[in-house]
């Protein structure tokens, strides 16, 4: 079972990206196990005040010319944490006002605390909004709901969200932005903070960097307040690059190409015969050591583009000579023409990737779903690679369902059919049964455009091909990994084309040694 690495807790906010490494997660429940162990183990009051010291360092260290400081705190711990930073930035002379929406006759004892502290200070502090808004602060925090909460913002909480979105001032997240799910990323109701920053306290949470969450969080920090998680397993992890790094350990002077094995892509039916010869030449580029192109259209002609792939007749595809030792790339661009070759190829496929109308065959068709989960019975290891629609097809949900809980939607897949599962879309979901799910943290919208999950499944195939003793949860990670990465040295306001995207990957690779 992968478990992430555990470093010392940190001792105050510092950024997760980028990063190489990954990093351990937590959903609600085990983060509230993980507060009351803490509260129990710790001082009175102790946790709260480092929650509060590092919002207002980090405060400080995002905004290092602000003057002006708007803290809209709610009616629980949140609301604490952000009294507390409250205090620490009035006591250094800046100008602070905090609107306290709750009753403070309410507060939990933490927060209560906290709320008599920040007046005994001098800090401003009024009952509701009354008037009060970012524009006329040069930073507002967000302590208004926290990991506790799970309904929709409403009433005064969600005016003070449209006023946190609508004032000039960034917006700084304490754990949380308002209305936003931990867990899923998910908003819980119509409006949710938007941050400029958010500090993830006590744990990162999972929701942060998937579904809306990297939107809504923007840059993202983390405070640990010294609290160390190794008690609590492990069972959501932020992807780095170790996986890529493993996979490709460099080249052996005796190597060739038989060493880098074989791979066919399968796909490419009349008018998508582009997303078959994207899949090849990312497979190509990634390294393998032969690649064949089997064309549902019939053709067969060489790619003047790429001469080293290998055309292939559907006959010549199927036969158990290649099928059983080379890894398969199926379903790109395939169309209705997949079906046919689909039950031989999931028979006997050594390794096998199954993309677009790969997965909406099987998710029209019983008999190939039960072929699909056959597969991981005789030890035939799959990635799927659906996005939210053709994911909510093989679960029989609609998009939202499968968007509103991706991890979960992803888990379910895997233990389905016994198999690694990437959910494409911010924060791709990598899930595989009895493993931790793995959420990636690259990657921007200049993938939203066609052709690039083409792209990720051939190079996926490409980077398996060659570490064919690797699981498909290794090798999947490691090219989502770089498939996000690779998109983040342009302009984010520009897409970046699939065939462009493939020798963008081929450059972002980490530097050997």
């Amino acid at each position: 079972m992968h478990t992430a690495p555990m470093d010392p807790p940190p001792t105050g906010p510092r950024p997760v990206l980028p990063s190489q490494r990954s990093w351990p997660m937590f959903d609600a429940a085990a983060s509230r196990r993980l507060e009351q162990a803490a509260l129990a183990a710790c001082e009175p009051h102790a946790l709260m005040a480092r929650a509060g010291l590092g919002v207002a360092r980090l405060a400080l260290a995002v905004a290092p010319q602000a003057r002006r400081f708007w803290v809209a705190a709610g009616p629980g711990n949140n609301g604490g944490d952000g009294l507390v930073a409250a205090m620490h930035l009035h006591r250094l002379g800046l100008a602070v006002q905090v609107s306290l929406l709750g009753d403070a006759a309410l507060l939990p004892a933490d927060a209560a605390r906290a709320l008599a502290q920040a007046r005994e200070s001098g800090v401003a502090i009024t009952a509701g909004l009354d008037g009060a808004g970012s524009d006329a602060a040069d930073l507002a925090i967000d302590a208004l709901l926290g990991l506790g909460s799970r309904r929709a913002p409403d009433g005064a909480i969600a005016e003070a969200v449209r006023r946190l979105n609508a004032g000039a001032a960034p917006v700084l997240a304490a754990d949380l932005p308002t209305g936003l799910c931990g867990d899923s990323g998910a908003r819980l109701g119509d409006v949710a903070v938007r941050a400029a920053h958010t500090l993830s306290l006590l744990t990162l949470k999972p929701g942060l960097f998937t579904a809306q969450g990297r939107d809504h969080a923007g840059r993202i920090w983390f405070d640990a307040l010294g609290v160390d998680p190794a008690a609590e397993p492990v069972t959501t992890v932020l992807s780095g690059s170790e996986a890529l790094r493993t996979l490709l350990p460099g080249r052996a002077h005796a190597q060739h190409k038989g060493s880098f094995g074989d791979l066919l892509v399968l796909g490419g039916a009349a008018g998508l015969g582009g997303a078959a010869l994207l899949a090849a030449r990312a497979a190509l580029t990634a390294g393998a050591g032969r690649v064949y192109l089997a064309r549902l259209d019939g053709d067969a002609a060489p790619d003047p583009q790429r001469p080293e792939l290998m055309p292939r007749s559907l006959q010549a595809a199927l036969d158990p000579a290649l099928l059983d030792q080379a890894t398969g790339v199926c379903g790109c661009g395939g169309g209705e023409a997949v079906r046919p070759p689909l039950p031989v190829v999931l028979q006997r496929a050594a390794r096998l990737v199954l993309d677009a109308d790969g997965l909406n065959a099987v998710a029209a068709d019983e008999a190939l779903a039960a072929a699909l989960a056959a597969r991981a019975a005789i030890g035939l290891p799959t990635v799927l690679t659906p996005h939210p629609l053709e994911a909510a097809r093989l679960l029989a949900l609609d998009t939202a369902a499968v968007q509103a809980r991706r991890c979960d939607a992803a888990r379910r897949l895997a233990d389905r059919f016994g198999c690694t599962v990437v959910l494409k879309g911010s924060g791709s979901v990598i899930a595989a049964p009895g493993e931790p799910v793995r959420i990636n943290p690259t990657g921007n919208a200049r993938l939203g455009s066609a052709g690039t999950g083409d792209v990720l499944a051939g190079w996926l195939g490409g980077l398996w091909s060659q570490a064919a003793a690797t699981a498909g949860t290794e090798a999947a990670a490691a090219t989502v990994w770089l498939h996000g990465h690779a998109a983040e040295s342009g302009d984010p306001r520009l897409p970046l084309r699939a065939a462009d995207l493939i020798e963008a990957m081929a450059r972002s690779l980490p530097a050997a040694g």
